[in-house]
């Protein structure tokens, strides 16, 4: 699963490139460049998400099918901590801990975006959920 967040593009007066997100009006930036405005956009998408998993906020589901949008994703740490989040479902901590024969605290890191795990650890994590992990490089 992708976690791709559609994001509005527009040229401001002045050359200056502005990125505000669809599902996310609190969460916007620019670059002076096209370059610099996607990166940007991508850090604080990365920034915002993590906020939002680390104060227990509600994270919307990115939209679908916006002809007029780009599609940017967060950085690698983010996007596992949702993707561990949503595999998780009602499992509380201690059930996913318990299934990988490790502690409460190893288990929540496991959805900590300021925490890197290991392939292993979600390779394990993936499994004890009922899922598989796969990599991509784009």
């Amino acid at each position: 699963m992708e976690i791709l967040y559609p994001a509005l593009i527009e040229r401001e007066e002045g050359g200056a490139v502005f990125v505000r997100f669809v599902d996310l009006p609190d969460t916007f930036t620019e670059g002076q460049t096209m370059e610099e405005a996607l990166f940007n956009a991508s850090e604080v998408l990365s920034v915002m998400l993590a906020w939002r998993l680390d104060n227990g906020q509600e994270i919307p589901a990115p939209s679908h099918d916006r002809a007029d949008a780009s599609y940017i994703a967060p950085d690698a740490k983010t996007q596992a901590a949702l993707l561990l989040r949503q595999a998780r479902g009602e499992r509380t901590y201690a059930e996913l801990a318990r299934a990988l024969e490790t502690s409460w605290d190893v288990a929540k890191r496991l959805e900590d975006p300021k925490h890197w795990p290991t392939l292993r650890a979600l390779d394990r994590a993936a499994a004890a959920l009922g899922k598989r992990l796969v990599l991509s490089l784009e």
